[in-house]
């Protein structure tokens, strides 16, 4: 099968044959129809978490696909099935999952992280019976694929994590994939929302998401004061979508009193270990969560959500590209200001 591969962290990402992969007992392969290119692969490309992956390696994670072979053990599943799944796939069986919280569950496995992913044309899939999403016949592959990370970490960040309700004032420092999904989620919520970016055409698609304001913070030099003045108390919620210590002070100091900081963007690098501002967290008693995925139980509501029309994904895909210049987007990623995601859909 062709494949973007890469042999040492920050190196070259070149299109190449390799194996195809084979089913485990557990498992299943899918013929990937789309896969989103994410920020999360740009960060595990440069080696920002090397303990978890193993060289040479294929990128990929946020996906959707059709079953093309399963394993002795597989029961729910059989060829033909359309499919997604959390870049999260549950064990089903540790503590954590045991409790309903499959998106830390103790042994993990991560396409495009602690396994070759979905920059190919086959991958393979284990713990499928927890983990396979079946798709409605009214959402496409290219939809699905902007789904598995973003899209549903967002969900779970805004409405388990932030809780998000009717009228509250959400903040949301980046507008990235996980920022525009995050717009689009709490507008859906009927929140009022607040888009920080410093990219004008960034800001211009995150209002037609939904955003009822929108700061450029190379502007506006003290945004949490901004977003203060804009709500009178601060915001209910924020989120930090983006991953770097700047956004993350910022999303904690715009909040009004008790309220919730949702940690969604990966830090690396200079910031991996950010300064936050704890005597405001004392002070305020404010929340802080993060948020790490979504677990595929939980999916039916946003999938729900997505076919009544009250969410389009969709608006926030800005282009499709091939298999072949996939390696281009994904070192693209290296300069930010990318309006909307890019997801492969041609292998």
């Amino acid at each position: 099968m062709k494949a973007v591969i890469f042999e040492k962290f920050g190196g070259p990402l070149t299109v190449a044959q390799v194996a195809d992969p084979a089913a485990e007992r557990d498992g299943v392969v899918l013929q990937v129809e789309a896969s989103g290119i994410c920020r999360s692969d740009w960060h595990g490309w440069l080696g920002h978490d090397p303990d978890i992956t193993r060289l040479p390696h294929v990128p990929g994670h946020e996906l959707a696909g059709t079953v093309v072979e399963t394993g002795p053990g597989v029961v729910r599943w059989k060829r033909g099935d359309r499919v997604t799944l959390p870049f999260v796939c549950a064990c089903g069986t540790c503590p954590e999952c045991v409790s309903g919280n499959h998106q830390v569950c103790d042994r993990q496995f991560q396409p495009g992280f602690t396994a070759w992913g979905s920059f190919a044309q086959y991958v393979a899939i284990r713990y499928a019976d927890v983990n396979l999403v079946r798709l409605p016949e009214e959402i496409d592959c290219v939809t699905a694929a902007s789904l598995g990370c973003r899209f549903a970490t967002s969900f779970r960040a805004v409405v388990a994590q932030g809780e998000v309700t009717a009228g509250q004032w959400v903040a949301v420092h980046g507008c990235g994939g996980v920022g525009l999904a995050a717009i689009m989620i709490a507008r859906a919520l009927e929140a009022q929302v607040i888009a920080v970016d410093i990219e004008p055409r960034v800001l211009e698609l995150a209002r037609r998401l939904g955003a009822a304001i929108t700061l450029d913070a190379r502007a506006d030099t003290d945004v949490p004061g901004r977003i203060r003045e804009v709500t009178g108390r601060g915001a209910d919620v924020s989120l930090d979508a983006l991953g770097s210590a700047v956004t993350c002070a910022n999303s904690i100091s715009c909040l009004r009193k008790r309220g919730r900081h949702i940690q969604v963007g990966l830090l690396a690098g200079e910031d991996y270990l950010p300064r936050v501002p704890m005597h405001q967290v004392i002070g305020r008693e404010l929340r802080i969560y993060g948020s790490h995925g979504m677990q595929a139980s939980r999916y039916g509501d946003m999938l729900a959500l997505i076919v009544a029309g009250r969410l389009d994904p969709r608006a926030m895909i800005g282009r499709t590209v091939s298999l072949e210049e996939a390696p281009g987007a994904l070192a693209g990623m290296s300069r930010f200001g990318a309006a909307g995601i890019t997801v492969i859909d041609r292998f």
